[in-house]
Formats: structure tokens, sequence, C-alpha cells
């Protein structure tokens, strides 16, 4: 699964990496993907939309396993 997730990361990556940001790949642990934002995306204000109105729903729709994403 770990392998999954990070292949539907890397499709969103170009445009997080546009904003000057990114997501790092921590675990993945009974369907709860566990993420670090860095770059610019670390102390954005909204980080928060990125994460779940982006990240999370990106990786719901490609892996339905998927039940959960949190930034660490």
């Amino acid at each position: 699964m770990k392998d999954k997730v990070e292949k539907a990361l890397d499709k969103i990556r170009p445009a997080l990496m546009a904003d000057g940001g990114n997501v790092e790949l921590v675990e993945v642990e009974d369907g709860v993907v566990k993420v670090k934002l860095t770059g610019a995306c670390a102390g954005c204000p909204m980080s928060q939309m990125t994460l779940k109105m982006g990240i999370e729903r990106h990786l719901k729709k490609e892996i339905p396993e998927v039940k959960e994403v949190v930034a660490v």
C-alpha cells in the first residue's frame, strides 16, 4: 500500500512544487496516511485545506483503502 500511496503522491507533487512546497510520506498504517508538508507548505496558512481538500481527496480517489490523511 505504501508504494501505491507514493505513486499517487507523485501525481500531485508538481502542483505543490509550483507553489514552493512538497509532501513527504511518513507512514501508512491501517488506512491512515501520515505525511509531512515541507517547503512553503510547512508554514502556509492554507496547508490544512491543501492537506484535506487536495492530498486526502486525491488519495481516497486513487486508493479506496485510504481512510484519512494526517500531517505529522
